[in-house]
């Protein structure tokens, strides 16, 4: 095995632009995200314009670590506005991979951007240092539950 990791947070959003509510447990609901997430139930701020990839989030600790030394920038894990938060996980070399989260097997699908919107919302200079790194959206192949402390690891489709 090339690399592990671990899931640190576990977030859903209600509707857009609602709080981040932290779980200790996620039902990952294939082909359609997570159980009571804005995505899955189609009340995400960019619903409109559905695509696979808006499945599930994933976001490195390592990044919000190396924005608050390189920017002086502190973002919460529940500010990114992403599901998974994970450590130990190449997120950006993960697109068209498959990868398995706890019991879930996710097809990475496309790097996420850093938007105006998530600037806006926080109130915070967040566009210069995501660049490049604001995570990963996926697609739910095999659902289940997806747990905090569950193992991330690369998977053979």
């Amino acid at each position: 095995m090339i690399w592990q990791g671990t899931v640190l947070h576990l977030f859903t959003a209600a509707d857009a632009s609602a709080i981040m509510e932290e779980h200790d447990v996620v039902r990952a609901i294939a082909g359609v995200g997570l159980d009571g997430d804005r995505y899955a139930e189609e009340r995400g701020t960019y619903s409109s314009k559905p695509h696979p990839g808006r499945q599930v989030t994933l976001f490195e600790i390592e990044t919000l670590e190396s924005i608050a030394r390189d920017y002086q920038l502190t973002l919460a894990p529940a500010e990114t506005r992403r599901n998974v938060i994970t450590r130990g996980v190449p997120l950006n070399h993960l697109v068209g991979k498959h990868l398995r989260v706890g019991p879930v097997t996710l097809l990475g699908d496309r790097l996420s951007v850093p938007c105006q919107y998530l600037a806006d919302l926080l109130g915070k200079p967040v566009f210069k240092p995501l660049l490049h790194r604001a995570g990963l959206g996926c697609c739910v192949v095999s659902g289940g539950d997806i747990r905090v402390g569950d193992l991330v690891v690369p998977e053979s489709p």
